[in-house]
């Protein structure tokens, strides 16, 4: 009573003398009501616990991001079929993958991919069309996508980049480079890429083939497919042959940008990571392409100007 007259600003020792409360006491609970406010204040800002580093290492110390390891639970779900709950699937991670992880860790890896033992028994999106080999004669018949992880050494931080590969003529169309890399990013990219090359509804337009990675088999990215009247293939459970174009792309990539450096921020790998994707598509000679950079043979392909051997793919 006596703070609610006193903050209306009335003299505070009439307040106190009117209610019979004395000043030691009055003052020593306003104290005590500050310290707990900036206490509360405190933890809300900085909640316990140690923050989430983003990585789990394997048994030889090697550092695997968040991402790669949940692309590998939905994976172990996919392939054995069974109701896996996190626990079981905790063992597999580390025998199968030499993973030092716990099975809290795996929980919360499932339940933000919503894919604990309730969940999964009555999540459907929508059926799953199988890649199968084909062979591929033309640029724009089959577009390969697929995640890459990068480290950033100076901030110990994963960067992501999701590219778009024409299996024909080997052009990365375009990518996305991002600390993070969600189902609304790879839409993007593959919105950007048939932009690029003038691919829109209606047209004969190229199938996409992918993994079994978070972001391709949300319902976004299948939805996204959908309405623009795309063919989206995924490839059978530890077949990375079936995506090896994309594949063989990150190696090079691999041995001659990642590796080679050491990246001291994002802004430095998004730096140095989009000038060598300039130099991969404009100037890399390409074995498969009669030592031929990408861009070159796709302009020559579609003029017609070049008699390319079918891919198989």
């Amino acid at each position: 009573m006596a703070s609610k007259w006193i903050n209306k600003g009335y003299n505070t020792s009439i307040v106190l003398d009117f209610v019979g409360l004395n000043s030691s006491t009055y003052y020593s609970n306003i104290n005590r009501e500050t310290k707990s406010e900036s206490t509360n204040s405190s933890n809300s800002n900085n909640p316990k616990g140690r923050p989430i580093p983003g990585y789990s290492l394997t048994e030889s110390g090697e550092k695997i991001s968040d991402e790669q390891i949940k692309e590998w639970l939905l994976e172990l779900i996919a392939g054995d079929g069974f109701p896996y709950g996190y626990r079981k699937l905790t063992v597999c991670l580390k025998e199968d993958y030499k993973l030092k992880i716990n099975k809290k860790k795996v929980y919360r890896l499932c339940k933000e991919l919503d894919i604990l033992r309730p969940q999964r028994k009555i999540k459907k999106i929508r059926p799953k069309k199988i890649a199968k080999q084909e062979e591929i004669t033309d640029p724009n018949q089959l577009w390969q996508m697929d995640l890459k992880y990068g480290y950033i050494d100076g901030t110990d931080q994963f960067f992501f980049q999701m590219s778009v590969i024409d299996v024909f003529d080997k052009t990365v169309i375009d990518y996305h480079l991002g600390l993070s890399c969600k189902a609304k990013d790879t839409c993007r990219v593959l919105k950007a890429a048939l932009n690029k090359r003038k691919m829109y509804k209606g047209m004969n337009l190229p199938k996409i083939r992918t993994d079994n990675g978070p972001q391709f088999v949300s319902k976004l990215f299948g939805d996204t497919c959908e309405s623009l009247g795309l063919e989206h293939q995924r490839i059978p459970v530890r077949t990375p042959n079936m995506n090896a174009h994309i594949e063989s792309f990150h190696s090079v990539l691999e041995k001659d940008c990642y590796s080679i450096n050491e990246f001291s921020s994002f802004i430095d790998a998004y730096k140095k990571v989009s000038e060598y994707m300039n130099y991969y598509n404009n100037r890399y000679r390409h074995g498969s392409l009669n030592d031929m950079p990408p861009a070159k043979f796709y302009k020559l392909a579609k003029a017609e100007k070049i008699v390319a051997e079918p891919v198989l793919a």
